[in-house]
Order: structure tokens, then C-alpha cells, then sequence
């Protein structure tokens, strides 16, 4: 590719024109969160996407504002809650489907100094709405849980499978979605706008998750990639009506099936389960339950995860045309929603980026 840092490609294009306001590349959760937002400005868009990152159909879908491991909150939390909850209703209403399911997760103690950690989280004001401040009995006979249980609410899980699947659908039968490979080569910049292929856009922005690592022109920002690994069981014994949180989380799926996850490897970033993987996963759900259980299914994707955990959002430093929507980790069924509102208002007003999220942050990293 004959691409130069700091100069601009002028177009030869070769296609009939077709004038857009955006292009997206990714269809994920990242990407349908911009697409909402772009559908509320009015503004028109085309979307590619190869279906080569599953980080996105391979998540858990749980949202949950609150970090289990030592009882500190989430990021902006609350406020990404309340973007993602009237999100998800909205598409629920779209496809007049069911996706966002609300459910308690119970946290299993693994002393009673986490037990007291536990009363001191429930004291903190950003973790007061979603802590019960009180120990709870196991009500589950087929769950070790020793020294109880604390309960967090406003919890819950988005079947992000379905809702991704619907809406590439949708698009596609719409004539908005390309199931096809992005082709840098194919990218021609001029001062104030850009053509792909004959779609002259004003701007592309990508949401390609751990597909980034390809993409020459934001492939110098350090996303890491995390592989994660889950299982899905099915156990007629167990009978949840809420997760269960502690070596690994098991969450009820509905007709007996439960979800079991996650592993974490930063070397692997193949999308392929492996016998390691699910021999981890079993070896810490025994420490959880105790009833019999069938493996019906393995799965595996990368997270797009940074190495200070938060999102990568903005536009190239050299070509404003170009915008980057990623790094959304574990939490990106919470975050998206309200991220793709702070971009698009980026984009469109010049609103500043908060700090933690802005690809600015990194800019030292830029080649030479």
C-alpha cells in the first residue's frame, strides 16, 4: 500500500459515485451503537463487515456496573447505564424481540474478610444503588458457597448473538450492510473527504475490534488483545434465577443451559476454543457447583482490551476523515451506548473527548 504518514492520497476513482455521510466498518456491539446514534442525527451511512472478529457474539452480554473482584465500581458506571438500558429497549421494540433479560448476581464470599469488604463497598456512594448491604444464605442446593452470598442489583444480560445477527439482517435487506472485507488499498483520502469503491463518504469510522491490528492506519495504538474462552452446559439440576459470581461466573440461559466463562490469555489471538481453555473453565466451575452437567457447547474470541482498560475513540491525527470507535474490552454491552453518543458528538459538533478515552492519549506512539 502506498501510504505515507502525514500525506494525503488524492482520489482515482474508477467507481460511479454514491455520496454518504458515513462509512462504519465492524458490525458488532461498538458498531450498532453508532449506527443508532447516526439514525437519530439523520445522517446516512454504508457498514462492511466479514464477520472475522467475534469477539462480540461470543460475549457473555452481562452488564453490571460494579468490579466483583475487589468491590470498586465500573468506569462511569452508572452513567453507562443509563445510556445502555433505554438502548436496548429501544432495539427491543425495533425487532420486536427480547434480548435484554435483568437479573441479580450473587457474589460468593471466599471469607469473611471479603465479607467485610463486602459492608465497606455497600458504605461508597457510586456502589450504594447496586449492593444489598447484607450476607445472604445460599438458596441454591447445588452450590458451594461456604460463606455466603452478597447480592448485586441492576444487573443483567443482553443476548448479544441474537441482536447483532438481527441487525446485520436488517441492514443488509436495507441495502446499508456489505458482507464483505474492508480493503485499505481501496482507500483514497482527499482534503475534506474520502471515496471507497465509488462511495464517497465524509468520513469512515472502524469498529473492528481486535481486527484493528491490520489496519494501517490505527494499527500503531496498543490494543491488545485478550482471547476468552466459554463454555455452555447444560445441568437440570442447578435451577438458577440469578449469576453466580466467583471462580467463574455460571449464568443461567434459560431450559436448563447455562453460560460458564471466562478465561483470560494475552498470547493466544486465535478466535479457536482449545482443550486448555476448557479444561480451566471445568476445573473452576467444580469449585462452584456440585451436580452433574453436559458440555453443549465451546466458544472462543479476542477482547479488544487496552493496557489501561479503557476505550479508544477519536480521529487520526493526520487524516480527520478517519475515526476509530474500539478497545471496548469486557463491558462493551455497557459502554457502547453512551461511547457512540460522545463520538458521534466528536464528530459532528467538535464536542472534546473525556481524556481516559481519547486515542490522543497514545499519540506519542505514532511512527515516525
Amino acid at each position: 500500500m502506498s501510504y505515507i504518514w502525514g500525506q494525503k492520497r488524492q482520489p482515482r476513482c474508477k467507481y460511479h459515485v454514491v455520496e454518504i455521510d458515513y462509512i462504519i466498518v465492524g458490525m458488532g456491539l461498538a458498531g450498532i451503537a453508532l449506527v443508532e446514534e447516526l439514525t437519530r442525527r439523520n445522517r446516512s451511512f454504508l457498514v462492511f463487515e466479514d464477520e472475522s472478529q467475534t469477539s462480540s457474539l461470543v460475549a457473555g452480554g452481562m452488564y453490571n456496573p460494579v468490579v466483583l473482584k475487589r468491590f470498586n465500581p465500573v468506569w462511569k458506571g452508572a452513567e453507562q447505564l443509563e445510556e445502555a438500558l433505554p438502548h436496548y429497549k429501544r432495539l427491543e421494540e425495533k425487532f420486536n424481540a427480547a434480548y435484554d433479560r435483568q437479573m441479580d448476581i450473587l457474589r460468593i464470599f471466599k471469607s469473611i474478610e471479603e465479607q467485610n469488604n463486602w459492608f465497606s463497598a455497600c458504605d461508597k456512594p457510586r456502589l450504594k444503588p447496586f449492593l444489598e448491604p447484607a450476607i445472604e444464605d445460599n438458596p441454591y442446593a447445588e452450590v458451594k458457597a461456604e460463606f455466603r452470598m452478597g447480592r448485586v442489583k441492576g444487573t443483567g444480560r443482553v443476548k448479544v448473538r441474537e441482536l447483532v445477527s438481527d441487525y446485520r439482517d436488517l441492514l443488509e435487506v436495507q441495502g446499508r450492510l456489505i458482507r464483505e472485507s474492508f480493503s485499505y488499498d481501496d482507500l483514497e483520502l482527499n482534503e475534506e473527504e474520502l471515496n471507497y469503491k465509488g462511495h464517497r463518504a465524509e468520513r469512515i469510522v472502524f469498529c473492528e475490534g481486535n481486527g484493528v491490528s491490520e489496519n494501517p492506519y490505527f494499527n500503531w495504538l496498543p490494543l491488545e488483545g485478550t482471547k476468552g474462552e466459554l463454555i455452555t452446559i447444560h445441568a437440570p439440576g442447578l435451577e438458577l434465577n440469578e449469576v453466580i459470581k466467583s471462580a467463574v461466573f455460571v449464568m443461567p440461559l434459560g431450559n436448563d443451559l447455562y453460560k460458564i466463562g471466562a478465561t483470560f490469555n494475552w498470547n493466544d489471538k486465535t478466535n479457536r476454543p482449545t482443550d486448555q481453555g476448557r479444561e480451566e473453565l471445568l476445573e473452576k466451575l467444580k469449585t462452584v457447583i456440585s451436580c452433574d452437567f453436559e458440555i453443549r457447547d465451546h466458544e472462543a474470541g479476542v477482547r479488544p482490551t487496552t493496557p489501561d482498560r479503557r476505550p479508544l475513540l477519536g480521529k487520526h491525527p493526520d487524516h480527520p476523515q478517519l475515526a476509530i470507535f474500539n478497545g471496548l474490552g469486557t463491558r462493551g454491552v455497557m459502554s457502547s451506548p453512551l461511547l457512540a453518543i460522545q463520538l458521534v458528538a466528536h464528530l459532528e459538533n467538535e464536542a472534546e473527548l473525556v481524556e481516559e478515552v481519547d486515542i490522543s492519549r497514545f499519540r506519542h506512539l505514532l511512527p515516525a
